[in-house]
């Protein structure tokens, strides 16, 4: 397993009348910590996408625990559990500042080609990453 924690501060434009972070805005943190966990293994989606492949997201699902409030600084934790084939998962807990568990979510994505628009295999140099993390 691989895993990383990214920290962000909830704006006042993420949140509704309530002051709690609005729930579809919670899929822009998921993001994030993918993104961040990418970059940590030492490639980004920019790199994937300009090697002619495309990430779209297969399935979502978020469990809501507790609300996230205006200006709190949360930490996105992100996990990848099992090694990518055509599809990669990520795994996902977003903590408060007092350590209580907010979300739990869950994302897979598919590799696609550009180029014929089918699931591919996750790319190599993205495989050798992982490599260490999976023996």
């Amino acid at each position: 397993m691989v895993k990383n924690r990214t920290e962000l501060r909830v704006r006042y434009a993420e949140t509704d009348q309530m002051g709690y972070v609005y729930y579809g805005n919670y899929a822009a943190y998921y993001e994030v910590g993918r993104v961040e966990l990418m970059r940590q293994l030492g490639t980004s989606y920019r790199q994937i996408e300009e090697s002619g492949l495309m990430l779209p997201v297969r399935d979502f699902s978020v469990r809501y625990f507790k609300p996230a409030l205006y200006d709190d600084l949360i930490t996105v934790e992100t996990r990848i559990e099992e090694m990518p084939t055509a599809r990669i998962k990520f795994n996902y807990d977003i903590f408060n500042e007092n350590a209580d568990l907010l979300t739990s979510a869950e994302t897979t994505l598919v590799f696609v080609s550009k180029e014929t628009n089918r699931p591919v295999p996750a790319p190599k140099s993205l495989l050798d990453a992982l490599n260490g993390f999976f023996e």
